[in-house]
């Protein structure tokens, strides 16, 4: 059975939303703005590449990624090889750009639960806020990567959803404070 990792940059009120400067959002680009970037903070995204057997992205996430991921060849060497899984019930393999490895379309969250069941090492979740709320909601993911900075956005896509779920226990693998306020946490979902 394969590992199904959340990662994400996320405020102290759960957005998730833009984190990077992608154009059209009300706070885009705040990850890295009135906050000192300290190396360290951001050790787990480099570990993660090497962990990682394989991303999974929503069809949001991989219309902004594709263009750019793979011309990010030193700082996204590690994602760009490793096979690659869009969950989109719309996105069409026309859609596929043709220069980011091989990627798979799943069109449902029972694909997800299925390719869960396959042999392969861990699969981790990049951006897609939708996909990692319905993902969380029917109790797929296994672990959270998680940088909470800082701040508090008020507005913008949320890491989780607000629906009736039943509570989910989490257990804590690692946590680190570091100087400029971003808090480094991994939990693992108890099932």
């Amino acid at each position: 059975m394969r590992t199904l990792i959340t990662t994400a940059f996320v405020s102290l009120d759960g957005v998730v939303e833009a984190p990077g400067g992608e154009a059209g959002y009300r706070n885009s680009g705040w990850t890295f703005e009135d906050i000192e970037f300290l190396p360290e903070a951001y050790e787990l995204k480099g570990r993660e590449q090497t962990e990682a057997a394989a991303m999974m992205m929503g069809r949001v996430s991989y219309e902004a990624f594709s263009p750019v991921w793979p011309t990010m060849t030193e700082d996204f060497a590690g994602y760009n090889a490793m096979p690659k899984y869009v969950v989109s019930s719309t996105l069409s393999d026309a859609d596929l750009v043709d220069n980011w490895g091989e990627t798979t379309i799943l069109r449902s969250l029972d694909d997800v639960a299925a390719l869960k069941e396959t042999e392969g090492g861990p699969i981790i979740v990049h951006g897609s806020a939708m996909l990692n709320r319905n993902l969380s909601d029917a109790g797929l993911i296994d672990r959270y990567h998680l940088l909470v900075f800082p701040v508090l956005l008020g507005a913008g896509k949320r890491l989780f959803s607000g629906a009736d779920v039943d509570k989910t226990m989490l257990k804590v693998v690692e946590s680190e404070t570091y100087a400029n306020g971003i808090q480094k946490l991994v939990y693992d979902v108890v099932h």
